[in-house]
């Protein structure tokens, strides 16, 4: 089992470098921490008494995995949640923030453990979760993990804006399709065909 300076690290990977993409409504990211986070964090790196893109390009990959470790995974309890569903769910709140924990939230509810879907990890979450594994101790993390691909087709067909990164420009998997599957067995990966018919509708 990874640690989670392991998993930090590989998600940094994951991210890439700095970007400043409109159709993104993170803003300039760099390393998958954006401008916002930084603003909250209050990480004026070249002390001019405001953060702006600069900073963010300004972020070392090493100050980014302390931010993703230490807010990202302590800071909102992820760390309590089962070691199965942590990777998937550290990953995915790098990308989507308390979106994440939604995801979760919703999911134990269809499994029929009833909680409050606020995006918060308390301890009715971290207990429903620990129920939910033990129940289907070998498909709850990829049934988080489909979730989660599910969660990015339908951000897609709601925002034609975000539909390149679901969809590439030939039709295959996008990255954020692809990114949720580095966390769902091979045996539930969707095919290109099966991809193709899922993206049809948005033309």
């Amino acid at each position: 089992m990874q640690n989670v300076q392991e998993i930090a690290e590989e998600i940094v990977a994951r991210e890439g470098g700095y970007v400043n993409d409109p159709d993104d409504p993170g803003g300039a990211t760099n390393h998958g921490v954006t401008i916002h986070t930084m603003r909250r964090l209050g990480l004026d790196l070249d002390d001019d008494g405001q953060v702006t893109a600069g900073d963010v390009r300004a972020l070392s990959r090493e100050q980014a995995i302390g931010i993703f470790v230490r807010h990202y995974y302590h800071g909102t309890r992820i760390d309590r949640l089962p070691k199965d569903i942590q990777p998937s769910v550290f990953d995915m709140y790098v990308n989507a923030g308390a979106n994440a924990v939604r995801i979760l939230q919703r999911l134990l509810n269809d499994m029929r453990i009833t909680v409050d879907v606020d995006g918060v990890i308390g301890p009715q979450t971290v207990a429903a979760a620990r129920a939910a594994l033990a129940a289907a101790p070998d498909h709850f993390a990829d049934a988080y993990g489909i979730a989660r691909r599910n969660y990015y087709y339908a951000l897609a067909d709601r925002r034609p804006a975000s539909r390149k990164y679901a969809r590439r420009r030939d039709g295959g998997k996008g990255g954020w399709i692809r990114r949720a599957e580095e966390f769902i067995s091979p045996r539930f990966h969707l095919t290109d065909a099966q991809h193709r018919e899922r993206v049809a509708p948005w033309g």
